[in-house]
């Protein structure tokens, strides 16, 4: 029995509020059960250095976690002069995931920043960020859209991450904390709408895991980008 009685291949309840921000080109509020996370999108008329003049664009990713939205208070990083390592891994990982998602060239020399900032944290932040981060790509390029900056739909599919483990000796799709916490087996597995892998990331918390329940864990996964897909489509639409 999971400690939130919900069934092994269950999701959360899962909601996202979209332009939740003034003055964002794209923003959203992502509800993940008891994990919230704003993700807010912005576009700039210029690229990183590394790519003036090849005609390409990119998107890249910011995030945080205010200090009170764990169960004790986080100092701010701002605070102690630098991002510690965990925060720089997932902001990566954001940005590599969603940019798996864009065709560069149709973006043009523009830079999108996705920022995803975590007001409340009950597990699975960072694949909460990257679904909510690519609602609010998605809405940033539909301004692009609207008003004929771009000729052609840089977005070639929706992108969504949902974490899987084993907890209690069973394979369960979208740990919470307490799961998360217990979890002999932990994975965040990034799809695509159209069920292409972009990361898995993996790892034996307390026991080693088969290749069977590997398996196990990426059809859970696969479920559940399916429903966390459906979700981000009604809430652009």
């Amino acid at each position: 029995m999971r400690p939130s009685g919900r069934k092994l291949d269950q999701l959360r309840a899962v909601s996202i509020e979209t332009n939740v921000s003034l003055h964002a080109e794209g923003s959203c509020l992502i509800r993940m059960g008891n994990t919230h996370v704003i993700c807010t999108a912005t576009i700039e008329d210029k690229t990183p250095p590394f790519l003036k003049n090849t005609g390409l664009g990119w998107v890249t990713a910011e995030y945080g976690m205010l200090p009170r939205a764990t169960t004790s208070r986080t100092r701010r990083e701002a605070a102690a002069g630098k991002q510690g390592g965990r925060t720089q891994e997932i902001q990566r990982l954001i940005g590599r995931s969603l940019r798996a998602g864009i065709d560069r060239s149709a973006l043009g020399e523009r830079q999108i920043v996705v920022d995803c900032d975590v007001i409340q944290a009950d597990g699975g932040t960072r694949c909460a960020s990257i679904t909510g981060g690519w609602v609010a790509l998605r809405l940033a390029v539909n301004k692009l859209l609207k008003a004929g900056l771009l000729t052609s739909d840089p977005i070639m599919d929706n992108v969504a991450a949902v974490s899987c483990g084993i907890y209690a000796g069973q394979p369960v799709l979208d740990l919470d904390y307490p799961e998360d916490s217990a979890a002999g087996t932990d994975g965040n597995f990034v799809l695509t709408g159209s069920q292409r892998l972009i990361e898995v990331q993996m790892s034996a918390e307390g026991a080693t895991f088969s290749r069977e329940q590997m398996a196990q864990l990426l059809d859970l996964a696969e479920r559940g980008i399916a429903d966390l897909v459906a979700i981000q489509n009604s809430a652009i639409a």
